[in-house]
């Protein structure tokens, strides 16, 4: 396995681990151990619907299960959180605070499009299957 391999697995596993404590937060409010609580968004609305896609989407990310057609449902959640929530604000993201939708939007792309790399459930079904 080379370093490219490695680097792509570890992208998916960083990008799937924070992803989940961003949908956690906005549906239970807070993270375990954390000092500070929000408020849990209501489950049927948009932003629920977006918390529920980022715990579930984050964890199948994170373990590399399923990696493509989640990668590319959570790209398009992030294109719509751009284009629905971020810029009406203004043109540039840095200006309408939709830096973390575009990265995340254009990473679930690449992992769409490129598989899940090392360290994945999906690479090991397949060995399973005889066909890696």
């Amino acid at each position: 396995m080379n370093l490219s391999t490695r680097a792509h697995g570890l992208l998916r596993i960083v990008i799937g681990f924070l992803f989940f404590q961003h949908g956690y937060g906005k549906l239970f409010g807070t993270l375990p151990g954390a000092t500070e609580a929000s408020t849990p968004v209501p489950l049927v609305s948009l932003i629920g619907l977006s918390g529920i896609l980022e715990v579930f989407g984050g964890i199948l990310i994170l373990l590399g299960l399923f990696t493509r057609p989640v990668a590319f449902l959570l790209a398009g959640e992030m294109a719509v959180a751009y284009f629905y929530v971020h810029v009406h604000k203004g043109f540039w993201p840095v200006e309408n605070g939709g830096e973390l939708a575009a990265v995340c939007c254009f990473v679930y792309l690449f992992l769409a499009a490129a598989g899940p790399g090392a360290w994945s459930l999906d690479s090991r079904i397949a060995r399973g299957r005889g066909s890696d």
